[in-house]
């Protein structure tokens, strides 16, 4: 009599090794993500410092609420179901908690959420390392050649990383030579653009752009991080006018907007290739 071996949907998924200690890791900084933001929320002028920069802290919790955890609780929600999109937008979840917390470690003034940042820093840098690791490139790579739009995906990543750079080293050249008071903030931002973003882009574009194999696993996810930090940085900068009274940056967010949706089409186009796949 024959037996048959019921395999669960992410079996499907071209992996190496079982992804059970990812999911439980992201479970955590999920949970721990949604404690940091609501009591930031919560606790706002204790917690975070008084100014211009509360009002930017307040709208990114609100982000990481609504939009950054949403989006990678349902990207392990698709991965469980054997779903590619999923496996391959979680790295890119990951990364955008990892950026999110290098720039709330080091620029909010330390305090009782500093270890919650720390940790979430770790977690989220250790774990996209061992579900990359865990993804059989080749295998994605035979699948995926011709469906998504490599060239085009990896040139804008590696673009945008590249102007990124750019503009970031002339803010700092103009705040050393004009001797320019430059807040926490903007040097936690540019900590994090210079350690965790833009060389990610910047790689993965690279290795997309020649169809290396490391580039299909990273593509997709990296695509989302990007779309997500553009348009995610307008809510920011129109609450923090409202609030403190500012006029409102509109060629700014025009920017943003324009980038994000440079971003967000590639996005949309390796979705579907995927999907198709």
């Amino acid at each position: 009599m024959k037996t048959s071996t019921m395999k669960s949907p992410s079996d499907r998924l071209p992996i190496k090794r079982d992804l059970t200690l990812a999911y439980a890791l992201s479970l955590i900084a999920a949970l721990i993500m949604t404690v940091a933001s609501v009591a930031g929320l919560l606790y706002q002028t204790v917690l975070y410092p008084a100014g211009e920069a509360l009002y930017s802290l307040i709208a990114t919790d609100t982000i990481n609420l609504v939009v950054g955890l949403p989006i990678l609780l349902g990207s392990m929600w698709l991965a469980r179901r054997g779903k590619l999109i999923g496996l391959l937008c979680w790295p890119g979840a990951l990364v955008y908690v990892l950026y999110i917390y290098i720039t709330n470690a080091i620029g909010v003034p330390f305090g009782v959420l500093f270890p919650l940042h720390l940790i979430l820093v770790a977690l989220s840098a250790y774990t996209t390392i061992g579900l990359v690791a865990s993804i059989e490139g080749e295998s994605l790579r035979r699948r995926l050649t011709g469906a998504v739009p490599e060239r085009l995906a990896g040139g804008i990543l590696f673009g945008v990383s590249f102007l990124y750079l750019l503009v970031e080293v002339s803010q700092i050249i103009t705040a050393l030579t004009g001797q320019t008071p430059v807040g926490a903030s903007e040097i936690s931002h540019w900590i994090a653009d210079w350690v965790a973003l833009c060389p990610t882009w910047l790689i993965g574009g690279f290795l997309l752009w020649r169809r290396d194999p490391l580039g299909y696993v990273a593509g997709a996810g990296l695509l989302l991080l990007a779309s997500i930090l553009f348009i995610g940085l307008i809510p920011v900068i129109v609450f923090t006018a409202l609030y403190t009274a500012l006029p409102i940056d509109v060629g700014g967010i025009v920017e943003l907007l324009v980038m994000g949706l440079v971003c967000f089409v590639p996005f949309g186009l390796f979705v579907r290739g995927i999907v198709r796949s």
